[in-house]
């Protein structure tokens, strides 16, 4: 199993010293300490006007990052497709491919934030119409060698058009963000791999190996091949009791001061599309969140061997890669280096993958 580093750039906190221009820049030194530590992968995920997270273009940060980095695998967390035109998508991803010499592990899914759509000019309620049709729309553009036109409800290529450059990977194979069965159906359909975030799956599969499950059964069902399942984990490194209390003290803040509380709830963001009800029961957990209501499900805590031992199980569940939150809450990038330092030296060791290739190298 592999392990990356992964962030929503969560920095919108009352009274935080930190500005999200000086946040930006700890994430890209995080994510270069990442690949000297010997992590497979860098996630950043896309949020706008600092609601969630403060990192808007993760593609511009990422190809920063792949400027001083050679090895480390390059991934959105996701792009929020439905904000953007797909064909600009497909050439901006398939230029960074290029560039990073086939590092880019591309990953995109609607969002779930209607005040994220609303500036954009984009209708939240027709999320789940309009992304199905980018998705194929951005598929053609990466595959198709001839000049193709494109007739949907909300995208038009009247005049035939070549889309360049094309990613080097090949196959290139995107990961879908997963929160639901919907997105499943869509990744098989379309031979994806899956990005799942077990705090979400346990709330509407009831745990992540249900979830992982789910998607197999749709794959068998439709008679596809279940390709790779990645999925994210807060985190902290901490024996003590005080150690536990901080980060999930962290973990409150994040769910209740950072925004999701309220675009989670019935008057936060207003009425969800159809296909998005599934969030209200998120929503519900996060009413009022207290700390036994975060267990192994949301966050890998404890000592060296207690986070083994969690991850001995989600490799069971057939998970091929844990990207880890480790600067959640505010946390001083110190500590987060710390965090990151102590896991690559403590804890991957008892996994295979390729850290092991590099540390034997060394």
């Amino acid at each position: 199993m592999e392990f990356g580093y992964f962030t929503l750039s969560d920095n919108r906190y009352p009274d935080n010293p930190r500005t999200a221009e000086q946040f930006l820049l700890e994430i890209r030194g995080q994510a270069l300490y990442a690949e000297q530590l010997g992590m497979h992968s860098v996630w950043i995920g896309e949020h706008h006007f600092n609601r969630r997270g403060c990192v808007p273009v993760p593609g511009l940060t990422l190809a920063n990052i792949a400027a001083s980095t050679s090895r480390i695998r390059l991934g959105p967390a996701v792009v929020v497709l439905n904000i953007h035109h797909p064909i600009q998508v497909a050439e901006e991803w398939g230029a960074l491919d290029q560039l990073s010499g086939g590092r880019v592990d591309f990953a995109c899914g609607r969002g779930y934030d209607a005040h994220e759509f609303a500036p954009f000019g984009v209708d939240f309620q027709a999320s789940a119409e309009q992304f199905t049709e980018a998705v194929e729309l951005l598929c053609k553009c990466w595959t198709e060698t001839e000049p193709f036109t494109y007739q949907g409800e909300f995208y038009q290529v009247p005049e035939p058009i070549i889309v360049d450059p094309k990613p080097l990977q090949k196959p290139f194979r995107p990961y879908m963000g997963s929160f639901s069965s919907f997105s499943m159906e869509i990744a098989a359909d379309l031979d994806w791999n899956l990005l799942q975030a077990p705090f979400a799956a346990t709330m509407v599969f009831g745990g992540l190996e249900q979830a992982v499950q789910a998607y197999r059964d749709i794959c068998e069902k439709k008679e596809k091949k279940a390709r790779k399942v990645k999925c994210s984990y807060f985190i902290h490194i901490g024996e003590s009791d005080a150690d536990k209390d901080y980060a999930l003290d962290r973990l409150i803040d994040y769910f209740t001061l950072s925004g999701l509380r309220k675009i989670t709830s019935q008057g936060g963001a207003g009425p969800l599309p159809p296909t998005m009800q599934y969030y209200r029961e998120i929503g519900k957990v996060l009413a009022e969140p207290t700390k036994d209501k975060f267990d192994h499900n949301s966050i890998l805590l404890g000592g060296p061997q207690e986070i083994i031992e969690q991850l001995k199980r989600v490799e069971g569940y057939g998970i091929d890669e844990v990207i880890l939150y480790f600067n959640l809450g505010a946390k001083p990038d110190a500590m987060v280096r710390d965090q990151m330092q102590r896991f690559m030296e403590e804890v991957a060791p008892a996994f295979d993958g390729a850290h092991r290739t590099l540390n034997a190298a060394q």
